[in-house]
């Protein structure tokens, strides 16, 4: 049995886990459900005993850090998130909380809004004008999606009416309509292409695209809720008011939200929203009650840099059912992961027959005890992913011996591998079967192959047409005549899909990198490896230490970037790539190549004619980096007025300190 400290370790090393999945990878491994209840069960460990809550706890933070294949935007006031209530009973307590601090709220009412399941925005407008978009990120500093966020065909580029706030951010949720989701999903099938999981995460997911021409293909939608100016009057008294003024000024905000006068009329208001939220063509998953007095929210305050007192969201359960889980089975990913499933008997949920269920990971399959022949609760994750919460335990009920992880990999028998720090088990042969089908799906969807979807690349494997992605682009391997002799083929679609593959060698070095799987490199660090090095053969010469000195490369991504161009085949493989025509040169951008190229600054204070997104996009259009806080590595502080501690430490440190002047006329120097 497991004490109080390792299991509230356990749980953070999940939760944590879920956290990057969820906010940085868009990829969850976990429902709200479960989220929530291993949440509140460090929440009330750490409260049990408060020497158990470490600063890098969970509970002390908002989310992940934010990814960063984008550049950072830090939000005029923090996105916080919000508790959760489950019950009338639990609803009760928090308002108990609260009137202990303020007793007014009890009398002051409550606006209630449907809780949108999308992904959370934050819209910036200077006088009026939308000038910088950001995901949430790590509810401090978020991701500039401003270019994605303009393809949305209802956020205001200009408002309408008047009396807004010169600099405010308002607060909102990007979304997909059912209907749409629907829609898209039929239209990639038809494309060849994978189906999209579930409306948030692919929302989520449209909003981090590079190219903004395919987010704005995506038909995204979004409903706003808040507004944050600091040091300004908000032309509102209470949020139900604030909804009002929203909509005047040309923001969506969903219809159905309403003001009670006190908490019993919000419990029976709340019993008829469930009952509706099926109905709507957007997915929700409760109600967000706030006090509806914005002068009581200040008085309210927060509960540590996590969560506002004046607002929960009164969430409802999702649908589970119980049943017997036959066999664990596992499926090999395209870096050898081994990704662990339920095969169940068959069950309805939510009018769907799920026959399979996704277990995450050996850790949590350990960590609930789950065993082969357990009835066990299945619910289906944002609706769409169907996993397993837990077994269901009954006095007397004889069960199978714990589930053990095979030591050797179930599709080519090579022995696995367990890396430090990780909870994930690889299959390290290259060439296994199930790898490869993996790998290729995902090269042809990262080089942006149209019409080499999944079922494609298995007829080609089948076939024995392709063994890998090299032979692709070997027109001995792949031609018209072969691809004729394949069920579903016609010369145009063969001839398309040719066509789809030769285009894609013009893809620069970066994306060929990211398409290669090479474990633990995404988007952006494909990216900052090529940038770096500008071309494959300098790259593949590098060894792990030299590869960690990049910024924003750590020693893991290191120490697999250099492993992968060590192993023969890959080297074999790479170099056929190069042989049969592919780019293996990054294109040289202006960061490589501007006046402030290789430089840092950091950014404080109130610049006189320059916000500091407009700063920062000055400094990166010129070669530059901006980072957070001051270091030894950062060239300059650039300060304006109310400067704070990082002037002083600047001063401490040695460090250059310039005014906006000076920044602009080295942004603007002849490098």
């Amino acid at each position: 049995m497991k004490g109080p400290a390792a299991r509230a370790a356990q749980l953070r090393r999940l939760i944590e886990r879920a956290n990057s999945a969820y906010y940085v990878l868009d990829k969850p491994e976990m429902s709200d459900a479960e989220y929530d209840r291993l949440f509140r069960e460090l929440q009330e460990l750490e409260a049990q005993d408060p020497e158990l809550r470490t600063p890098d706890s969970p509970t002390q933070r908002v989310g992940a850090e934010p990814a960063t294949a984008f550049k950072k935007h830090r939000h005029l006031v923090p996105m916080l998130s919000l508790a959760n209530a489950f019950n009338e009973a639990e609803l009760a307590e928090w308002e108990d909380r609260n009137a202990r601090l303020v007793p007014e709220v009890r009398t002051a009412g409550y606006t209630l809004e449907v809780k949108i399941d999308g992904a959370a925005v934050s819209l910036t407008y200077e006088k009026g004008l939308f000038v910088v978009g950001a995901t949430r990120g790590n509810g401090l500093v978020g991701e500039d999606v401003t270019a994605n966020l303009r393809t949305v065909i209802d956020v205001p580029l200009r408002l309408t009416g008047k009396g807004w706030p010169k600099l405010m951010e308002v607060r909102g949720e990007v979304y997909f309509s059912k209907s749409r989701f629907a829609q898209l999903n039929r239209e990639r099938e038809q494309a060849g292409e994978p189906m999209f999981a579930n409306p948030r995460n692919a929302a989520a997911g449209s909003l981090r695209q590079l190219d903004p021409k395919i987010t704005r293909s995506r038909g995204l939608q979004i409903f706003c809720f808040h507004i944050e100016a600091p040091g300004q009057k908000l032309p509102a008294a209470t949020q139900h008011e604030l909804l009002e003024q929203l909509t005047a000024w040309g923001f969506p905000v969903e219809q159905h939200h309403t003001l009670v006068p006190d908490l019993p009329h919000a419990d029976t208001e709340i019993t008829r929203l469930e009952k509706l939220l099926p109905t709507l063509d957007y997915g929700a998953d409760g109600v967000v009650v706030k006090v509806n007095p914005i002068t009581l929210h200040a008085e309210l305050g927060t509960v540590g840099n996590r969560e506002p007192r004046w607002a929960i969201a009164r969430k409802f359960a999702p649908e589970v059912q119980i049943t017997k889980l036959k066999e664990i089975r596992i499926n090999v990913g395209r870096t050898g992961a081994l990704n662990p499933y339920a095969v169940l008997e068959p069950v309805e949920i939510g009018g769907v027959t799920v026959t399979t269920a996704t277990l995450h990971n050996f850790e949590l399959i350990k960590a609930k005890d789950i065993r082969e022949g357990d009835l066990v609760e299945v619910t289906r994750a944002g609706e769409v992913i169907p996993q397993v919460l837990g077994p269901v335990r009954k006095k007397g009920m004889r069960r199978a011996r714990p589930y053990q992880p095979p030591e050797r990999c179930p599709v080519c028998k090579s022995k696995v591998e367990h890396p430090q720090d990780e909870v994930m088990v690889y299959c390290p042969n290259v060439s296994c079967p199930g790898r490869v089908f993996e790998s290729i799906v995902h090269f042809a969807a990262v080089m942006d192959i149209r019409g080499l979807g999944p079922e494609r690349v298995k007829a080609l494997l089948d076939a024995k047409l392709i063994e890998n992605v090299a032979d692709l682009y070997d027109p001995k391997r792949l031609n018209v005549m072969r691809l004729l002799a394949l069920e579903g083929f016609a010369e145009k679609s063969a001839q398309q899909l040719l066509d789809a593959i030769d285009g894609s060698k013009r893809q620069p070095l970066s994306t060929l990198l990211f398409a290669l799987g090479i474990r633990h490199v995404g988007a952006q660090g494909a990216k900052l490896l090529a940038r770096h090095f500008g071309n494959m053969k300098a790259l593949a010469k590098a060894r792990a230490e030299e590869i960690s000195q990049i910024r924003g490369i750590g020693p893991a991504i290191a120490e697999a970037v250099a492993g992968f161009f060590v192993d023969p085949q890959n080297q074999k493989l790479v170099k056929r790539l190069d042989e049969l025509g592919l780019n293996m040169d990054e294109p040289i951008t202006a960061e490589s190549k501007g006046p402030l190229a290789g430089q840092t600054y950091v950014v404080t204070g109130t610049l006189p004619s320059l916000s500091r997104a407009k700063a920062a996009e000055l400094i990166e259009a010129a070669g530059g980096h901006v980072a957070d806080s001051v270091s030894k590595k950062t060239t300059a502080l650039v300060v304006g007025a109310d400067a704070g501690s990082k002037l002083e430490k600047a001063k401490a440190l040695g460090i250059p300190v310039i005014d906006e002047a000076e920044l602009l006329r080295r942004a603007r120097a002849k490098p």
